[in-house]
């Protein structure tokens, strides 16, 4: 079932679980996030092993539908035996932890995403001052990072890490729906980004790897791989080569058809920013802060503006590893400038 778009928490609640029947056994619930996307797809595969796959955050709100979602499937909090997270962005993987308690449920990820980004729950506190770090030698104020913070912390508050989170592997199988799916490594939106294909049904759990509507954050962070934007074009290229007929994402679906003309398109996007990158280095070197202003004009609120920064960053390094930018320490700053 699914229900308009205009409707109150309160009255959309009373509409009932916003469910989508994917294929066979799989549905995808569409869980409330206080984010611009309004929602992220959490999967339920109501065969054995009982599997959600994400979880969304930890708020009163997320939890309610969820409950509501597997309440409509004849399923309960209890009855869940896996989870598979496809990253760990906290609209992901926020749930995790509190359905490994309550069900003693196996909890999955890419091997890469546990040994990177996971541990970024686990280590929270110690790491924050890195991430600061890095935003203001970016040019970000300290004024700016203070609100970032506070917004860091408010999204720590909504993640219940799970304890044992178990690996999988790029190129292994695994058992979901009725049909062996192929585990992907989908890089780029974050590191270990874990995507399932199911050849024979064309169809593809792609989560936040490509979206319909926007383009998905490709950052650079403190604790990210070097090149994301790189990263991120050979998965648009992979996802291009796999030629799904459906895609099952993770914000403005749940379901997308013309999934290769998608990834052309977000590629061809990306080249035209990394375009406005070379054009604007070409008048005046700048910080990525700076930069961000030209790639991003609207108004933004701190958080928006970090993610903005950090985009920036991701098509500066990409210019800069291939040797068409160079980047010099000011004494505040890095500044990026046409070589």
């Amino acid at each position: 079932m699914t229900i308009p778009d205009d409707l109150s928490a309160a009255d959309e609640r009373a509409a009932g679980p916003r469910l989508t029947h994917v294929q066979g056994t799989l549905h995808a619930l569409q869980v409330p996030i206080p984010y611009p996307m309004g929602f992220v797809t959490v999967l339920i595969d109501t065969d054995s092993p009982v599997t959600l796959i994400d979880t969304a955050l930890d708020t009163p709100e997320a939890r309610a539908a969820i409950d509501d979602g597997l309440h409509a499937l004849g399923l309960h909090w209890e009855s869940i035996e896996r989870v598979i997270i496809t990253h760990h962005h906290p609209d992901h993987y926020g749930l995790a932890g509190l359905i490994e308690e309550r069900s003693g449920a196996s909890v999955y990820m890419l091997d890469i995403d546990i040994a990177r980004g996971e541990q970024y729950w686990h280590r929270w506190e110690e790491w924050l001052p890195g991430h600061a770090r890095h935003f203001l030698n970016h040019g970000i104020s300290p004024e700016r990072m203070a609100g970032n913070e506070a917004e860091s912390r408010r999204s720590r508050e909504r993640v219940w890490p799970a304890l044992r989170v178990q690996p999988l592997h790029e190129g292994e199988t695994l058992r979901l729906a009725g049909h062996d799916w192929q585990v992907l490594w989908l890089p780029g939106h974050a590191d270990g980004h874990l995507g399932l294909w199911q050849p024979e049904l064309g169809l593809l759990i792609a989560a936040d790897a490509i979206l319909p509507r926007i383009s998905p954050n490709v950052g650079l962070y403190a604790y990210s791989r070097p090149d994301p934007l790189g990263d991120y074009l050979e998965t648009l290229g992979k996802i291009e080569a796999l030629n799904p007929g459906r895609a099952v994402v993770g914000h403005h679906g749940p379901v997308m058809d013309n999934v290769a003309a998608r990834a052309r398109e977000l590629a061809a996007h990306h080249q035209e920013r990394l375009q406005l990158v070379r054009d604007t280095l070409a008048g005046q070197p700048m910080h990525a802060y700076d930069l961000s202003q030209v790639m991003f004009r609207r108004e933004l609120s701190d958080s928006s503006r970090r993610f903005a920064v950090a985009e920036t960053l991701a098509h500066a390094e990409y210019l800069r590893l291939r040797g068409e930018l160079g980047r010099r320490w000011d004494g505040v700053s890095w500044v990026y400038f046409r070589s």
